[in-house]
C-alpha cells in the first residue's frame, strides 16, 4: 500500500467514533460516560475559548444541558460558532447531540453518589489516604479509557496484529514497560513480537518491517520523537501501524493506521501524567493481548499450555525444596 494510500486510511480510520473524530456522517457519538474522558485528553489540544466551553460542559453536565447555544456560549464568553465547534471535536455531530449526552451524563450523576475521594495526594498523607486516593484514581482512570476506547479501531488493530508475520513495539521510559509487557504477553500465544526501547535499534529493525508486519508505538504525550521515528520508518516501508497514546491529535497519529485512546489518572506534584498513563496502557495492552488471543485460540491455547509447562519447574513450592534438602 502507498504512503498516499496509507494516509487516507489512517486519517478515515482516526474518524470513525475516535477520540480523533469530528462527528461527521457514520460516525456514533460518545456514550455520555466518555464525555469526561474526552474532555480530559482532548482540552490540552484546544484553543483557549473552546477549552472554556468543554470544562463548562464536564464540570456541569445538567446545567449546560438546559442551555441553549447561546446561551452556552454567553456563559463561557465565547461565540455559538465556538460551542459547535468544541461539540464536534468532542466526537458529537451537533449541540443538540452534545446536550443528549449531557442530559444522560447529569441524569447518571444523580442516580448514583459522589465519590468519596476527590483530593489530591498530599506529602503528609498518612498512608491509607494515599491507598484510597490511588484506588479510585486507578478506577476512575480504568472507566474512562474503557468508556472512550473506540472498540472499531481496536477490533482493527487486534485483526492486524492475529495475523501479522512480524510484530515490532516501541516505548520508552514508563510506555517501555507497557511495551515489555505486550511482547511477553504475545510471544507466549506463539506470535513473533520485539520490544524496543533503544530508539537506533528500533529504527534499524523498523526498517525491516513490511506489508503483513505491524507496528505499535506508545506514547502517553503522542510526540515523543524516539517513538514517533520508527513508527514513521515502519508506516512508510508498508506495514500496518497502530498507536496507544493519550494524545489522539498529536503527531504520532500522523503515522498511524490505528489509534487506541488512553485516558490519564488526575496528575499531582507526586504522580504526574508520564507515571499514571500506565494504568490506561495496561488496560488497552490487555484488550488487544485477549483479542488477538480469541481470534487465534486453536494455536494460542497450545501456545500458552505449553509455556505454563515449561516454567512449571520454576514455581516449585519452597516446602518441597526443603524436604527434599532434608
Amino acid at each position: 500500500m502507498s504512503r498516499d494510500v496509507k494516509e487516507i486510511f489512517g486519517a478515515a480510520a482516526g474518524t470513525v467514533g475516535g477520540a480523533g473524530g469530528s462527528g461527521g456522517p457514520g460516525v456514533t457519538p460518545p456514550a455520555p460516560a466518555a464525555l469526561a474522558a474526552k474532555v480530559r485528553t482532548l482540552a490540552p489540544s484546544m484553543t483557549r475559548s473552546m477549552q472554556r466551553v468543554a470544562e463548562a460542559v464536564a464540570a456541569d453536565p445538567a446545567g449546560c444541558a438546559a442551555l441553549t447555544v447561546t446561551g452556552l456560549a454567553e456563559l463561557t464568553g465565547t461565540s455559538e460558532a465556538t460551542v459547535v465547534r468544541t461539540s464536534r471535536l468532542l466526537g458529537y455531530p451537533g449541540y443538540r447531540d452534545l446536550r443528549l449526552a449531557l442530559a444522560g451524563l447529569a441524569a447518571q450523576q444523580q442516580s448514583g453518589r459522589s465519590p468519596a475521594v476527590t483530593a489530591d495526594i498530599a506529602v503528609d498523607d498518612p498512608i491509607a489516604d494515599v491507598v484510597a486516593k490511588l484506588a479510585y484514581d486507578e478506577q476512575q482512570t480504568l472507566a474512562d479509557t474503557a468508556a472512550g476506547l473506540d472498540t472499531a479501531q481496536l477490533s482493527a488493530a487486534v485483526g492486524a496484529l492475529a495475523a501479522a508475520r512480524r510484530i515490532d513495539i516501541y516505548g520508552v521510559g514508563a510506555s517501555g514497560l507497557v511495551a515489555q509487557d505486550l511482547t511477553q504477553k504475545l510471544l507466549r500465544i506463539g506470535l513473533i513480537a520485539h520490544a524496543h526501547s533503544d530508539p537506533h535499534l528500533a529504527v534499524t529493525n523498523a526498517v525491516q518491517l513490511r506489508a503483513k508486519d505491524v507496528a505499535v508505538a506508545i506514547t502517553h504525550s503522542g510526540s515523543t520523537g524516539d517513538v514517533i521515528e520508527p513508527l514513521r520508518v515502519a508506516f512508510e516501508h508498508g506495514a500496518t501501524t497502530v498507536a496507544i497514546t493519550g494524545r489522539p491529535d498529536g503527531p504520532v497519529s500522523q503515522y498511524a493506521d490505528h489509534i487506541l485512546t488512553t485516558s490519564t489518572a488526575r496528575e499531582s506534584e507526586l504522580r504526574p501524567a508520564a507515571m499514571s498513563s500506565r494504568t490506561s496502557q495496561l488496560l488497552v495492552v490487555d484488550c488487544l493481548f485477549i483479542g488477538v488471543a480469541q481470534r487465534t485460540y486453536e494455536t494460542a491455547a497450545p501456545a500458552l499450555s505449553a509455556s505454563y509447562e515449561a516454567l512449571a519447574h520454576r514455581h516449585t513450592p519452597r516446602s518441597s525444596g526443603t524436604a527434599a534438602r532434608r
